[in-house]
């Protein structure tokens, strides 16, 4: 329904928390010094913190450059010590100068999994003729808002100084800020004159506050959001803004949308707010969330309440606003006008609030959503916004569902070509290593080419690093990366150990040629085990789309041979096989050539049960390998620390300071995020993971409890009921999210036993 009328009134409250006068200490200063980059040496490679020279000449008409050069400065005793002069024109450039010297001449990198920088030789390895590179993008753009959920939803501080050290020095320069949203938006609800338990009951819980930003869901399942946790985000942010700015970045802000508390209309009747609709398949409790049109004053002044509260925050440290207001959620009229007035009044928003505002949005509503946003809508809606600079738009999905092409180039507005690649934080291997090459440069270079950035998007980290990787060192080469030579590259740096293996850089190569090379159109994104999903018999296998279970490759000429040459490299080299990154890598390959192999044993299930002659003991029979599997695979995941349950669940539950009751909650939600996703199960297994403790703990049980129902159903000749088995299935995640209300966390996945090669040895052996 709709509800329109008059004039709006505005009420004035106190504003909570003497935090939100806070300012960012050096936060403001954008276009400052290097110091930034002098503490991450000192944070990274301390025994180096002498070592690095960097020279910021700032140059507004180049795009960001740098240039490596050597300093011979004399040591004690006679010594010659090489050190390394950067100079840029950007902080970020310089961070990209150190890494390029670091990965280039130093042969050292920075992970997800950890830093190995400070492998660095002693004796610093000389440039010889200067070096100098620029970016070929204005800006270098990392985040999807969904990885706040399904990645960072729990990082502590010193996981993000990982992570924008990683980001800092791979050369991006604009991330989305997306950590403590709440805290700003309470306070401008409150001073619009909601009460607080209008407020809480509008929030949603910690790993579902993106979709409640989006207006997509509202309130919280589990347990209202206690105010602790918005505290905390808020503090966080406080660390990671000045963070950011240091090390080069623009941080993309939060503003305010339009999503409000239903409450909101019973303060202001004759606001201009609707009712959107069921995102879903959720109950109404939880959807259908209330907008205010921008169109109406108040809209207007919130926004002008958010930024400013925000400005007071953080400091003045950017001028870009993330700010979508139509994520798988159609607006509430197709008539061009009032997309128009929907758009232009948003950006008049932002502009009297900071009149150097410039609009950011991710464009994956016009995939999402293409029926609706016909190129005649798209134009109107992104034309009445005045000057192409005004906003930036993320080609959120480029590598697979381009979206600028059929719009004409976002019609002349700023737009970044992103790889989104990743889902709910899916773990199969898969990327198109051409793709990410040519492609971003093609669009660069097309004619009347608005694009200004390449940018990385997926909604979850959670390997297949080098894909990644290879866009941001596009973003610095005028002609297509090589790939047999980055990946040869890329491996030695990875595996940074003595006389490296041959074994390891063939296996990758080969990896890079298959499994890194889809060109299947039907499946670009990470590939989804079916022992991840419900367990069905039905629609399981060979999905195509951007949730793919389809395996693209021949597991056996890409996988098993992968798979069989690291392990030949690790018996040649001790110090490889004990190197953190190598271990992950083995462990990753062989959790991918388990996954392949169940699909067999499940067809083989589906197939016997099929059968009108086969009984009972035969299909009971053909689903014990197949719970032998996921058995072996939870042993394989819990021996590595980078693959466990319990890393996730650990990082939710230290948030709640001791706090017992708290704790439980956090957990609750961490656990639904992973298996039911809803209440209810409304998007059941979306962010499922591969991880210990998961497997073992609740795949196994639904496979189990699946194979108990078919035995069940050959035994008393009755018909197979998928309804039945999904009610079963939803039951036992409910069962399952509900552990951690019983005290220590059950079916946690702590550390396993037994060493990692050992075990990897022994299942290539079983299942190649």
């Amino acid at each position: 329904m709709r509800v329109l009328s008059g004039t709006s009134r505005f009420v004035l409250f106190v504003a909570f928390g003497a935090a939100a006068q806070a300012s960012a200490t050096g936060a403001t200063q954008t276009n400052g010094g290097v110091d930034g980059l002098y503490s991450l040496v000192q944070r990274r490679i301390p025994a180096h913190s002498q070592s690095f020279n960097f020279v910021l000449v700032p140059d507004d008409t180049l795009l960001d450059t740098f240039t490596l050069s050597d300093i011979d400065a004399h040591g004690g005793q006679g010594n010659t010590q090489s050190q390394i002069n950067i100079q840029c024109t950007s902080i970020s450039a310089c961070a990209r100068g150190l890494y390029t010297y670091l990965t280039e001449y130093g042969g050292v990198d920075i992970w997800w999994t950890g830093s190995r920088l400070d492998d660095l030789p002693q004796q610093l390895p000389s440039i010889g003729t200067p070096v100098t590179h620029s970016s070929l993008v204005k800006y270098r753009y990392f985040f999807n808002t969904a990885t706040f959920s399904y990645t960072t939803a729990f990082y502590s501080f010193n996981d993000w100084e990982l992570l924008l050290d990683w980001m800092a020095l791979r050369g991006v320069n604009l991330p989305l800020a997306w950590v403590g949203y709440e805290y700003i938006l309470i306070q401008v609800f409150r001073e619009a004159g909601l009460g607080d338990s209008d407020i809480v009951s509008f929030l949603s819980g910690p790993p579902f506050q993106v979709w409640n930003r989006f207006g997509n869901i509202q309130s919280s399942w589990g347990g209202a959001l206690p105010m602790q946790w918005v505290n905390d985000q808020f503090d966080l942010q406080k660390r990671l803004i000045p963070r950011m700015v240091e090390l080069g970045m623009t941080p993309v802000m939060h503003s305010f949308t339009g999503f409000v508390p239903s409450a909101l209309a019973m303060v202001y009747p004759n606001a201009s707010i609707i009712v959107g609709g069921q995102w879903e398949g959720f109950p109404s409790t939880y959807t259908n969330d209330s907008f205010l049109e921008p169109s109406d004053p108040l809209f207007f002044t919130l926004q002008k309440l958010f930024i400013d509260k925000q400005t007071a925050a953080y400091g003045n440290v950017s001028h870009i606003y993330t700010l979508d207001q139509y994520n798988e959620n159609n607006p509430y009229s197709n008539n061009a006008s009032y997309l128009q007035s929907i758009a232009s009044n948003t950006f008049a928003s932002l502009r009297a609030a900071d009149p150097e505002a410039i609009w950011m949005m991710q464009g994956w509503m016009f995939f999402s959503s293409e029926t609706f946003w016909t190129t005649e809508l798209v134009q109107a809606y992104l034309g009445s916004v005045p000057g192409n600079d005004s906003m930036i738009i993320l080609d959120l999905y480029s590598e697979a569902q381009p979206q600028w092409q059929r719009l004409d180039g976002y019609y002349g507005k700023q737009w970044i070509w992103c790889e989104l690649h990743d889902y709910g934080g899916n773990m199969g291997l898969e990327g198109n290593f051409v793709n990410i090459t040519v492609a971003p440069l093609s669009a660069l270079t097309s004619v009347g080419s608005s694009m200004v950035g390449m940018g990385l998007t997926p909604e979850g980290l959670e390997g297949n690093e080098i894909v990644y990787d290879v866009l941001l060192d596009q973003a610095w080469s005028p002609t297509p990366i090589h790939r047999t030579a980055y990946v040869s590259s890329w491996v030695s740096r990875r595996y940074n150990v003595g006389n490296l293996p041959p074994a390891a850089v063939d296996a990758w190569q080969l990896l890079a040629s298959t499994v890194y090379n889809n060109q299947n159109p039907l499946a670009q994104a990470t590939v989804k085990s079916i022992l991840e999903l419900a367990p069905a018999l039905t629609g399981l296998v060979n999905l195509t789309g951007h949730h793919p279970t389809l395996v693209f490759y021949d597991t056996n000429t890409t996988i098993v041979p992968a798979l069989q040459m690291l392990i030949q490299a690790s018996h040649v080299s001790h110090p490889l096989s004990a190197h953190p990154e190598f271990r992950y890598d083995l462990v990753d390959v062989t959790r991918q050539l388990l996954a392949n192999r169940f699909i067999d044993l499940y067809t083989s299930l589906v197939d016997v049960f099929n059968e009108p002659t086969t009984d009972a003991a035969e299909v009971e029979a053909a689903g014990k390998p197949l719970l032998a599997l996921l058995s072996d695979l939870d042993a394989l995941l819990l021996a590595s620390p980078y693959f466990r349950l319990s890393n996730w669940l650990d990082a939710a539950r230290r948030w709640s300071h001791g706090n017992a009751t708290y704790a439980a909650y956090l957990e609750y939600t961490a656990r639904n995020q992973i298996t039911l996703w809803g209440p209810t199960g409304e998007i059941n297994d979306y962010a499922s993971k591969q991880w210990g403790g998961l497997v073992g703990g609740y795949y196994a049980a639904r496979w189990e409890a699946f194979v108990r129902y078919l035995v069940g159903s050959k035994q008393n000749g009755t018909a197979y009921d998928a309804s039945v088995v999904k009610n079963l299935m939803v039951s036992i995640g409910k069962w399952w999210d509900d552990q951690s209300q019983v005290g220590d966390s059950v079916g946690g996945g702590g550390e396993g036993a037994g060493d990692v090669l050992e075990i990897v040895c022994a299942l290539a052996s079983k299942y190649a």
